[in-house]
C-alpha cells in the first residue's frame, strides 16, 4: 500500500517530524515534492498509484480528486474539520473519508485566552513599539476578573475554555440550543443568544460552521452587544460578517477583536481586518502545538494501520460507502 502525504515541508516537519517513521513502517510513503501546498490537479498527478491520501487542512478534497484517482481508497484529514472535502463526491466514488481526533481542544482554548489577554492589555502593540525603540503610549486596559464572558456553543472547546475563564474570576454564560441548564456545571448559566450578547463583556463564538451559522455575528448581533465589548474568534471565519465587524470597530461600538481564524486561505484572518487598530490576529495557530500536531499525525497513522490490518479505521464519516476499500480487502 502507498500513501501520499500532502503537507508542504514546513508543515511536514511540524506534524510528522516524529510520526513519519511510524507511517513508513506501515506503507510506502510519497511526499509533497513542492515547497508549497498543492493544487488539486497537482495532487491528482502526484498521488497517482497511491491508495491513501493523508491531507493537511489546507488541502481540499475536491470532486476531481475522487473521479480522477482510480487507485484511491481513503483520504484522511490530519484535522477535525472536513468542510473542504467533497464527502458526497467521495461517497459516490466509494472513497473512505476520515478525520483526526479532537486533540486540539486545550491548545485552541489556550490561544483564545491568549488573544483575550492581548486585547485587554495591548500586549502585542506595546511590545512592537518597544521593539522599534518607540516609547509606547499609555494604553488603558481592562481587568478580566469580575467581567462576564459569553460562550456561543458549549462543546469541547467551549466547556474547556469556560473552566479557564472561571479560574480567572470571570462569570461565564452560555448559549447552546442542544443543552439545558441541568447540563451545565454549577454557577454557569444558560441564556438566549440575544441575552448573551447583551450582557457579555467578551463574546466567544464557538458554534460549528454550518449554513445556519454563516455570519452568525452580523450587524444585528453586533448591535445587541454591549458598547465596548470584545469579540474573540478561534472557531471558524465564516461565523463573522467581516464587513459588519469592521463597521462596528469604526464606530467604536466594538471595543476590540481577537481572531485566529478568518476568511483568507487556510482559514487565516483576512489581512484587511487583521491590520486594523484594536485587532489582534494570529495566522490560524490554535492547534499548532507539538502536543496537538503529534496527536493528529498519530491519529492518521492509526487509521492507516487499520487499513493495513483489514479493519475499518476510527473517525470515518462514510464507512458504509467505502466500496473501493472493501473490494481491496476482498
Amino acid at each position: 500500500m502507498r500513501a501520499f502525504v500532502t503537507h508542504n515541508p514546513e508543515d511536514l516537519e511540524a506534524y510528522y517530524g516524529r510520526s513519519l517513521p511510524e507511517l513508513q513502517e506501515l506503507v510506502e510513503v510519497e511526499l509533497n515534492p513542492l515547497d508549497r501546498d498543492l493544487t488539486t490537479p497537482e495532487l491528482i498527478d502526484a498521488a497517482q498509484g497511491c491508495q491513501v491520501v493523508i491531507a493537511h487542512r489546507a488541502t481540499p478534497g475536491e470532486a476531481a480528486l475522487f473521479t480522477q484517482s482510480p487507485d484511491l481508497l481513503a483520504m484522511f484529514r490530519t484535522a477535525v474539520d472536513i468542510s473542504t472535502i467533497d464527502v458526497a463526491a467521495a461517497t459516490e466514488h466509494g472513497v473512505l473519508i476520515g478525520h483526526a481526533d479532537k486533540s486540539f481542544v486545550p491548545s485552541t482554548a489556550e490561544i483564545a485566552l491568549g488573544l483575550l489577554l492581548d486585547v485587554a492589555r495591548s500586549i502585542s502593540a506595546s511590545t512592537v513599539d518597544y521593539q522599534r525603540s518607540t516609547q509606547p503610549p499609555q494604553r488603558p486596559g481592562f481587568q478580566l476578573r469580575g467581567k462576564t464572558a459569553g460562550i456561543i456553543g458549549h462543546g469541547a472547546i467551549g466547556s474547556y475554555l469556560a473552566d479557564l475563564l472561571e479560574s480567572l474570576g470571570l462569570a461565564v454564560i452560555v448559549t447552546d440550543p442542544s443543552l439545558a441548564q441541568d447540563d451545565l456545571p454549577s454557577g454557569r448559566s444558560l441564556r438566549s443568544f440575544e441575552e448573551l450578547l447583551a450582557t457579555s463583556d467578551v463574546v466567544f463564538p464557538l458554534a460549528p460552521a454550518l449554513p445556519e451559522t454563516e455570519n452568525l455575528i452580523d450587524a444585528a448581533a453586533l448591535a445587541q452587544m454591549r458598547p465596548g465589548a470584545t469579540l474573540i474568534n478561534v472557531s471558524r471565519g465564516e461565523l463573522l460578517d467581516e464587513d459588519a465587524v469592521s463597521e462596528a470597530l469604526d464606530r467604536g461600538h466594538l471595543g476590540g477583536l481577537g481572531m485566529d481564524v478568518g476568511r483568507a486561505p487556510d482559514q487565516r484572518p483576512s489581512p484587511e481586518l487583521a491590520s486594523r487598530p484594536g485587532v489582534v490576529s494570529t495566522p490560524h495557530l490554535g492547534g499548532l502545538t507539538p502536543e496537538n500536531a503529534d496527536a493528529q499525525a498519530a491519529s492518521s497513522v492509526e487509521q492507516v494501520a487499520a487499513l493495513v490490518d483489514g479493519v475499518m479505521p476510527p473517525r470515518t464519516v462514510n464507512a458504509e460507502a467505502a466500496i473501493r476499500l472493501k473490494k481491496h480487502w476482498a
